[in-house]
């Protein structure tokens, strides 16, 4: 049996504090250099990006939260055609649908939101954030394997 390909998308501004959470858990798996996975930093998603996600058979998306109090892993499916809102950036229920109307494939798909409580410049993770950087970390051992 061959290994699923994951690819896992960080998202956020790593000079807004908190909001550098999924860039840095993105750049924590990356250093993993597991075969069969490979990770994206980015400032927001960009529909360049539905590409790649057709050509991997699970996608783990990470972002900050500014709402939760948990890390919170939910799974993610693409919208109707008719809900599709196209912009400079999108979310990743949109970037699915844009995968499956170009390319006729979406990966098994998931988000984790990890809360974060500073967002003011700088380029450092509160003790909130890292601790749930340690956890969306964990989370994605759990579904990687």
């Amino acid at each position: 049996m061959t290994q699923k390909t994951v690819l896992v998308l960080g998202y956020g501004n790593p000079i807004r504090g908190d909001d550098g959470i999924g860039q840095t858990v993105a750049t924590e798996v990356e250093n993993w250099n597991l075969p069969n996975v490979r990770s994206q930093s980015l400032h927001q998603l960009v529909p360049e990006v539905a590409e790649t996600l057709s050509q991997v058979d699970v996608a783990i998306f990470v972002d900050a939260s500014i709402t939760g109090e948990t890390v919170e892993l939910l799974a993610v499916e693409p919208l109707e055609k008719t809900e599709l809102n196209w912009g400079h950036h999108l979310n990743p229920q949109s970037l699915l649908t844009l995968a499956k109307n170009l390319y006729n494939k979406t990966p098994e798909a998931w988000l984790i939101s990890v809360p974060g409580v500073d967002f003011e410049l700088g380029e450092n993770l509160s003790e909130t954030a890292k601790q749930g950087v340690t956890i969306a970390l964990e989370k994605i051992k759990q579904l990687i394997t």
